[in-house]
């Protein structure tokens, strides 16, 4: 792996990477499986993004954060499939998840890729855009302060 993480790629900070890295780090963080750290990681390897800012980003779903992002995500994948939503409480055991699982996977699934889909898109495309409002903006300010220096030169030269 020394060659692989060797790769400038990883660390490079510009705009189509930073934006990738947003989508890959958006999208792994809707991951219903244990793991979106690795998940994140290998994407960033893959295509080659900004691994730290793909890992960072799977940090949205933290423990606060985890139960209503399912939660939410059950319920499109509810919503887009026509299924009966079921009631059911969480509990951390693997009797649980045999038990539960096959009636809320499916959705939950689906949902979960759908949000990751659609939050890791719009990350990207909100990456891209503020990057390229900030370097029109610094154009401007540059354009601004060199003609606020031909006007300066200019007054002196008159005097």
């Amino acid at each position: 792996m020394g060659p692989l993480l060797r790769d400038p790629n990883l660390f490079h900070i510009n705009r189509f990477s930073i934006a990738s890295s947003f989508f890959i780090g958006l999208f792994c963080a809707f991951l219903p499986v244990p793991g979106q750290m690795f998940i994140a990681a290998f994407l960033a390897l893959l295509f080659r993004t900004n691994l730290p800012v793909a890992v960072s980003l799977i940090w949205i779903s933290n423990p606060l954060t985890i139960a209503p992002m399912f939660l939410f995500s059950y319920s499109i994948g509810v919503l887009l499939l026509g299924h009966q939503e079921t009631q059911f409480t969480i509990e951390l055991s693997w009797e649980w998840a045999s038990a539960q699982g096959s009636a809320i996977w499916l959705p939950l699934i689906t949902g979960s890729l759908i949000c990751g889909l659609v939050s890791g898109i719009t990350g990207y495309l909100t990456i891209l855009y503020l990057w390229r409002w900030k370097v029109i903006k610094n154009w401007e300010q540059r354009k601004r302060n060199r003609l606020g220096r031909q006007q300066v030169k200019q007054d002196k030269t008159l005097d």
